[in-house]
């Protein structure tokens, strides 16, 4: 079996789980900059400083996932040519789609992940990938619930930030997974010799 398919190389999967670490933790210091902020109004620079540092963290995060998705996309549609597999716009794209990317974008990855590998484990894996996206999406709306309703509930801080670092983990896992698969894939299929010249 012939693929053009390549392995996804090592130091994107781990810069893409260090940076997305990374920014998790810098969110949970921010979050807090900013309820201390919030509470005593103090008119401090530091959790504007926090808040730019974390954004710049996150916009990097989200581009080594991104980076790493396309080349795993790429990859499973060579690795299951039948499957189907998002375009590389709709891969990179529906995530840039506010509420769209709440919905369609576990799909992309779940379609990625099946079509990696026919070891794709449907309870395990599907299961990984729900949690990793439910903990996404968790965090989105309790930020957006903190920020209208309780700006500065502890309670509501300590939720949202348990859903930020869970995403994390798993999103880590979710990388984990679809490269060691496409790994294990790539490895099995053997390149074509060339025909000899008569």
């Amino acid at each position: 079996m012939t693929s053009t398919a390549r392995r996804v190389p090592r130091i994107l999967v781990r810069s893409a789980q260090v940076a997305i670490a990374v920014s998790a933790v810098a969110d949970v210091f921010r979050a807090a900059a900013v309820r201390d902020d919030h509470l005593h109004r103090t008119g401090a620079s530091e959790s504007g400083f926090i808040s730019m540092v974390f954004v710049y963290l996150m916009t990097l995060a989200i581009v080594l996932f991104l980076v790493w998705l396309a080349q795993s996309r790429r990859n499973a549609q060579e690795l299951s040519p039948g499957a189907s597999v998002p375009s590389r716009g709709r891969t990179i794209g529906m995530w840039f789609v506010p509420v769209v990317n709440l919905v369609v974008t576990r799909g992309i990855v779940l379609a990625i992940g099946r079509a990696s590998s026919a070891s794709w484990e449907e309870k395990r894996d599907t299961t990984l990938v729900n949690a990793w996206w439910a903990a996404w999406v968790g965090h989105s709306l309790v930020l957006l619930v903190a920020s209208r309703v309780a700006p500065g509930s502890m309670a509501l801080l300590v939720v949202e930030e348990a859903l930020m670092i869970a995403a994390a983990v798993l999103a880590g896992l979710v990388i984990e997974r679809i490269t060691a698969l496409q790994s294990a894939a790539l490895g099995a299929t053997v390149p074509a010799e060339p025909l000899a010249q008569a």
